[in-house]
């Protein structure tokens, strides 16, 4: 028997509904797949796929930086979505999942949040201080981001990335924060994992894997046995660094 809920992850009271319904429903939770995901920038689709962007098409030179354009609103909403919201809906579940004998958290990234696409600087430091992660310390990442964003030509003049650069940033704080829940909860496994690029609205279809494809490195994520790997970005099904 299948059961569904409506959920937003931006929005804490769906989140709150969210949580009420499994606890009803099942008393307790095993698995957490952190999914939603969005750009955090406006793209044009149709010039996208009038280039060639797609599986199979002969792909013709184009300049991403005049079809993906972000502003604020929509870096704030990749933000709420991306990290806060995984963060939502995993401080909500925590407790249910601390009721499972297998609990498994699997955040879905993606390799643009690796850190190698990072450039040098003051953020990348503090993503790379693994020993000294926090959660306060990505909220600081974050918001100085947010304020470099609001200076316009500040981006890559202090380390950040100049394209989809709101998407990378937001994934490699949930590459982080994948880090610090897998230390704060040893008996969990919980890893990201990129699934590769698959065919689905955030990538406008221009994907390489159809979404069955795309789902098989988080389920097999999900059911890994217990004892498995904890606190790792995985490229599809092989570990990779962050």
């Amino acid at each position: 028997m299948w059961f569904f809920d409506q959920l937003d992850v931006s929005d804490p009271a769906s989140v709150t509904n969210l949580e009420d319904f499994i606890k009803t429903q099942f008393g307790k939770l095993d698995i957490l797949v952190n999914n939603a995901g969005i750009t955090g920038a406006t793209v044009d689709a149709d010039a996208l796929a009038a280039s060639g962007f797609s599986t199979g098409g002969e792909r013709k030179p184009i300049d991403l930086s005049k079809l993906v354009i972000p502003n604020y609103k929509s870096v704030e909403k990749a933000f709420n979505t991306n990290y806060y919201g995984a963060k939502r809906m995993t401080e909500a579940l925590v407790p249910l999942l601390q009721l499972s004998d297998s609990p498994r958290i699997v955040n879905v990234s993606s390799d643009m949040g690796q850190l190698k696409n990072i450039p040098s600087g003051w953020a990348k430091e503090v993503l790379t201080d693994v020993d000294n992660l926090t959660e306060g310390k990505l909220d600081e990442v974050l918001t100085q981001f947010l304020k470099d964003f609001k200076e316009e030509g500040s981006l890559e003049t202090k380390g950040w990335p100049s394209l989809m650069s709101s998407y990378i940033v937001s994934k490699a704080a949930l590459n982080a924060y994948t880090r610090i829940l897998a230390k704060k909860y040893p008996s969990f496994c919980i890893n990201c994992v990129h699934p590769g690029y698959v065919k689905t609205d955030i990538t406008y279809d221009t994907g390489q894997l159809s979404v069955d494809e795309g789902a098989e490195s988080p389920v097999r994520l999900a059911l890994l046995p217990n004892g498995g790997p904890s606190g790792v970005f995985f490229f599809r099904t092989e570990e990779a660094p962050f």
